[in-house]
């Protein structure tokens, strides 16, 4: 692999040495293997946690005696804190330390989860929920840019294929192992397993991967001694911008409006005089987050970087694909038990499918795409998308899995498939350079917060009542309308893709994340130099604070 040349703006380490100035790691060293085993355990954590509960909630229910509401909101919690947050996540690993922020993260999380584990009834679960999706927030960016910030230049892209090929293989065990646990010691241990995970993963961190921060507080770092910039012969930090601020107000506005949001939409069958009270205030939390980002010097989310349009476009594309997408998983996991009669077990084996077509054949999509342009494939792949969902339509009472589950599945894995790696490429390839990180977490955090407002949305939409899911008539009838929902969503994102994405020019940035699995959201990419397009710099795995460029 070519080595680019340094980049003053980036801070990265091109010539062999870590941010701090030491030798970088290699992927055969010990220090190395420790690194990806520290990092895969963490982003597993997170990634398990946003699949894994939805196979979980008809017992959950049960057992706490929650209405469907409280299901929502166990999903939702997790996700609405993770969304918000993790714009914010990446910027302070680049300020306090990439490694304490992920140690930290780590923990967070086992708390949270011995939390949910503990918890004696659903309104302690839900508030543990969003405590999770808090510390998902700040482990999950932390983990790529370690990786980024920790190897050798000629071993990142190989570091990287191999944490995201294990984290896939975390997200496609995340169902199977969620149903044993419930089928067997329990619901709360789906929870309570992240404990034992985080023992073995805060030790490792702390003592085999390297602290790093941006460049621009290692510069500041020099400046005044500190002592945890670059090292006295790495020019790149003292060059570097340093870091202005944090957009705090931007991350509590853009959480807010969420949560407003979702509160409505989720309450509103229940009549409450407060639903359109927060509607109307969720909307103008999400006025007043715009109106923020424009004026601050410093925003979370530079409005700037939609100018492109073709960065605009695969977004709408993103909010539509991925709103089909939650709103699929979170209904399906019930229907296969509620209706269908599968354990929980049955279900989450049943879903394996869509996550092993992802892992097999997401790296080979994206060499595709990269031949024929990404429109087709953006095309394609929801109108497949579309059609699985239509085909779970015949899921009923005593469904068979291979005649009735399994081709609906495959048909939806295949789209995914086809659509996935495309658009990771197309987002990349719409920014400049020194704002790919930043381009992939807006993005990241766009397909997470459509997931949710499809989760709060269409148990509304389809008349689900608060006892639902306790009723297999009730939930078969709610479902039936669903799925045409989801599937006319997607096929207007197959519209919006095949009218406004265009084929990129040649040259452009093409993923590092290559071969993943996750349902929930696109991988996530790593921050780039400028002035290089194959190999990243260690920035965190989303905006980061001290990019120049925002």
């Amino acid at each position: 692999m070519a080595v680019p040349a340094r980049d003053a703006s980036d801070g990265r380490p091109e010539d062999g040495r870590s941010a701090d100035g030491r030798p970088a790691v290699r992927i055969a060293s010990p220090t190395g293997k420790w690194i990806l085993l520290a990092t895969v355990l963490g982003s597993s954590m997170a990634l398990l946690d946003s699949t894994v509960v939805n196979v979980a909630l008809p017992t959950i229910g049960r057992d706490l005696n929650a209405s469907l509401a409280a299901l929502q909101w166990t999903v939702n919690g997790y996700m609405l804190s993770l969304a918000g947050l993790i714009l914010l996540g990446g910027s302070l690993g680049d300020r306090f330390g990439r490694r304490k922020i992920f140690v930290l993260g780590v923990m967070w999380f086992a708390a949270a989860s011995l939390l949910c584990g503990l918890a004696p009834n659903v309104g302690v679960l839900i508030a543990a929920r969003v405590l999770q999706g808090v510390g998902g927030a700040l482990l999950t960016p932390g983990s790529l840019a370690i990786i980024q910030a920790s190897f050798h230049p000629d071993d990142r892209s190989r570091a990287i294929g191999l944490w995201s090929g294990f984290g896939g293989v975390g997200a496609a065990v995340g169902p199977f192992l969620g149903g044993w646990l419930v089928d067997g010691p329990g619901w709360r241990w789906v929870f309570l397993l992240n404990i034992p995970v985080a023992l073995v993963c805060a030790p490792v961190a702390l003592r085999h991967v390297p602290e790093s921060m941006g460049a621009g507080f290692r510069a500041a770092g020099n400046r005044s001694g500190a002592g945890t910039g670059a090292g006295a012969g790495d020019k790149t930090g003292a060059q570097a911008t340093p870091h202005r601020g944090f957009d705090v107000l931007g991350a509590v506005l853009g959480a807010l409006s969420l949560a407003l949001v979702t509160y409505a939409l989720i309450e509103a069958k229940g009549g409450s005089p407060l639903v359109p009270v927060a509607a109307v205030a969720g909307v103008a939390a999400g006025v007043a987050f715009v109106y923020v980002e424009r004026r601050r010097p410093d925003p979370m989310m530079p409005l700037d970087i939609f100018a492109s349009r073709q960065f605009t476009a695969v977004n709408l594309v993103t909010l539509c694909v991925y709103a089909a997408f939650g709103g699929f998983f979170f209904l399906t996991a019930l229907q296969l038990q509620v209706v269908a009669g599968y354990s929980a077990l049955q279900a989450g084996t049943a879903l394996l499918p869509t996550t092993v077509l992802m892992l097999l054949f997401s790296a080979r999509s994206g060499e595709l795409s990269q031949r024929i342009g990404p429109r087709i494939p953006l095309t394609v792949g929801p109108l497949l998308c579309a059609a699985g969902m239509l085909l779970m339509l015949r899921v009923g009472k005593d469904a068979s899995y291979v005649a009735d589950v399994l081709p609906a599945l495959l048909v939806m894995g295949l789209g995914m498939v086809t659509l996935v790696a495309p658009l990771t490429a197309t987002v990349l390839a719409s920014v400049d350079t020194g704002r790919a990180g930043l381009a992939s977490g807006i993005n990241n955090a766009a397909a997470r917060a459509a997931g949710l407002v499809a989760v709060a949305a269409l148990p509304l939409l389809t008349g689900m009542g608060p006892e639902a899911y306790r009723s297999a008539d009730a939930f078969d009838a709610a479902f039936r309308r669903a799925m045409p929902l989801c599937a006319g969503v997607l096929v207007v994102g197959a519209v919006l893709a095949f009218t406004t994405v265009r084929r990129p020019p040649p040259g452009c940035l093409r993923p590092e994340c290559r071969r993943h699995g996750s349902l929930t959201a696109p991988p996530l990419e790593p921050q780039r130099s400028r002035g290089t397009l194959g190999t990243p710099g260690p920035r965190s795995a989303g905006p980061s604070s001290t990019d120049p460029a925002s």
